[in-house]
């Protein structure tokens, strides 16, 4: 069973303009349309649409998501690029998650600091209120 554009949108929490423009950004593979003109979202085109957001939400631009999807929609002869392409993605997120653990643990290191000197501070206040 497809799916009207408003439901896709629900289902991958993008906007129905969002879907649009990776539409025409030729991110998307060529969509079904019912006697209207309606996009229809089928079940690939929405794994399709599921691995896209993974990649954009693991900061891959535009414009190398197209290039991606290009080499895709051209079939199996594209393989070996398209491997290199999320090897090299795969790469940059390992760097970027690192990068963020080591920020999560200044945070939580400052975090306990200031849990400390609440503490402290409301010990001394409860003790001068008694």
């Amino acid at each position: 069973m497809a799916l009207t554009i408003k439901e896709a949108a629900e289902q991958t929490g993008l906007t129905a303009h969002t879907l649009r423009y990776y539409e025409q950004e030729g991110l998307l593979p060529e969509l079904k349309r019912d006697e209207r003109g309606n996009r229809l979202f089928e079940l690939s085109d929405m794994d399709w649409l599921h691995f896209i957001c993974c990649l954009r939400d693991t900061g891959m631009p535009v414009s190398r998501v197209r290039h991606f999807a290009e080499l895709a929609f051209q079939g199996d002869h594209t393989m070996r690029e398209r491997l290199q392409i999320l090897q090299e993605h795969k790469r940059a997120t390992e760097r970027k998650l690192e990068e963020m653990s080591g920020f999560l643990s200044k945070i939580t290191h400052k975090a306990a600091w200031y849990e400390q000197l609440v503490r402290e501070k409301e010990g001394t206040e409860a003790v001068g209120e008694a």
